[in-house]
């Protein structure tokens, strides 16, 4: 049986930067670590298709505007360390940053992707003169299942994904999502139950509460930086908004509030601010949507810390509900389609609905955004995370005021299993070439740049 704080271990912990090139590096840094002080010369990566989407455009924290995954690959060989798990690149300095650079225009940094592997996959082999090492990471962000040294297995975990046991391994190490062994937590999760994994908020004690409450406070500090006037404000959207509030152009009301504090918070992190954020099901952007609103709203109505803290587990919970099923890294946008109807759910709980409201709220969520795709991480995903916020609060207000989708229609049906389920088939079955194209798009933009580049 799951407990909730095995939940948390495995699905809520901080991470810094987007959590693709965060695996990559992460990957790095521990093959680059089985070969000791060796002068590494080179370093390859493969990639799924979602990992390689979304580390092409996203900017990597500290790192004075660099960004994408070969850049992420070169900082692992020069400063990772795989025991920070996805904060792996937490000491980062200037140095580091101009090492990585000439690393990467000299060609030392490659990635490439892989079409056949899907989800969650990063395979980094990093070289010195004498040696070779490789470490994979499968199933979660940086949860690494094998790592060699001259073709020697000498780490290696797995997990089945029908019993979530550890497979026999010579020696077991493995680093999840929160450092905490390889995690069959999805696996789990996606054989129960909504109203049976939400009854885990029962099981909430103080320490939870004070890790949950953190999370909201590193949330909401990446929020008021983006707002802030640096060089990490993305494209600007949080503050461009806030600025309309400001001068009367649109209301004050809490659905805006939630966007502007949503998109801030994701317009710094995508820009690279150095500060870490509380993840969710794997995604720092799922974080920053399943939490704000909540935290946001709560504040608003006047609601205790304990009663906050319980309505945020139940937005994570939801959330991981809806990413078991649909899966870690899919051609859907997770930010909106599951931390939305996550936060939905959160927001509903808090209100005093019990798993019928939220559940009801999750479906409007659902029936609404079902379909957003995910073009890879960069700036603009600020403007998904407020999206996912903002409806989340009107789709949580509608469920408490007795409405919700009374009869199976599309893709959605008469429970929240059964539309999640459809949305899966949806996301694996009918788009399953949106990642092959969303590629081919942003690397003829690039060849196109580069040209244009050489010849001007």
């Amino acid at each position: 049986m799951l407990s909730f704080k095995e939940f948390l271990k495995s699905e809520v912990c901080p991470a810094y930067g987007c959590t693709e090139p965060g695996a990559v590096a992460l990957a790095v840094a521990r093959a680059r670590e089985e070969l000791g002080g060796d002068r590494i010369i080179s370093v390859r990566v493969e990639v799924s298709s979602s990992i390689y989407k979304n580390g092409l455009d996203v900017g990597i924290p500290g790192c004075d505007g660099a960004r994408g995954n070969p850049m992420a690959a070169a900082l692992g060989v020069r400063c990772g360390c795989s025991q920070y798990g996805l904060e792996v690149l937490k000491d980062v300095t200037r140095d580091d940053v101009e090492a990585a650079n000439k690393w990467v225009e000299d060609g030392k940094a490659e990635v490439v992707h892989n079409p056949a592997r899907k989800g969650v996959y990063v395979l980094a082999e990093v070289r010195s003169a004498k040696h070779v090492a490789t470490c994979m990471i499968e199933h979660e962000h940086s949860s690494i299942t094998e790592v060699t040294k001259d073709g020697v297995i000498v780490k290696q975990s797995s997990t089945n994904p029908d019993s979530g046991e550890l497979a026999d391994a010579p020696d077991q190490e493995a680093v999840s999502v929160c450092g905490n062994g390889v995690s069959s937590v999805p696996d789990t999760i996606r054989k129960m139950s909504y109203n049976k994994l939400l009854s885990l908020v029962e099981q909430i004690d103080d320490e939870d509460i004070d890790f949950i409450m953190e999370g909201a406070r590193i949330n909401r500090e990446m929020a008021e930086y983006g707002l802030g006037d640096h060089d990490y404000r993305g494209l600007g959207f949080g503050v461009g908004l806030n600025e309309l509030v400001q001068q009367g152009q649109i209301g004050d009301d809490l659905s805006n509030v939630i966007r502007y504090h949503c998109y801030s918070a994701s317009d710094a992190r995508m820009s690279g601010a150095l500060l870490p954020v509380m993840s969710s099901a794997g995604s720092g952007n799922h974080g920053i949507t399943a939490i704000l609103p909540v935290l946001l709203l709560g504040e608003r109505l006047g609601k205790s810390r304990d009663e906050i803290a319980r309505a945020i587990a139940v937005s994570h919970l939801s959330t991981s509900f809806v990413k078991s099923r649909v899966g870690r890294l899919s051609s859907v946008c997770g930010c909106v389609v599951a931390a939305g109807a996550g936060a939905a759910a959160g927001m509903a709980w808090l209100m005093g609905g019990g798993a019928e409201r939220a559940s009801a709220a999750m479906q409007i969520v659902l029936a609404d955004t079902a379909g957003m795709i995910c073009d890879g991480a960069k700036e603009s995903c600020a403007l998904k995370v407020g999206v996912g916020g903002a409806e989340a609060y009107t789709a949580a207000l509608l469920a408490m005021n007795g409405k919700g989708i009374s009869r199976s229609q599309g893709i959605v049906d008469d429970s929240i299993e059964k539309t999640v389920e459809n949305i899966a088939q949806l996301t694996n079955e009918g788009m399953r070439d949106a990642d092959r194209v969303i590629i081919e798009i942003c690397e003829a933009r690039a060849d196109e740049d580069s040209h244009e580049s050489a010849i001007g």
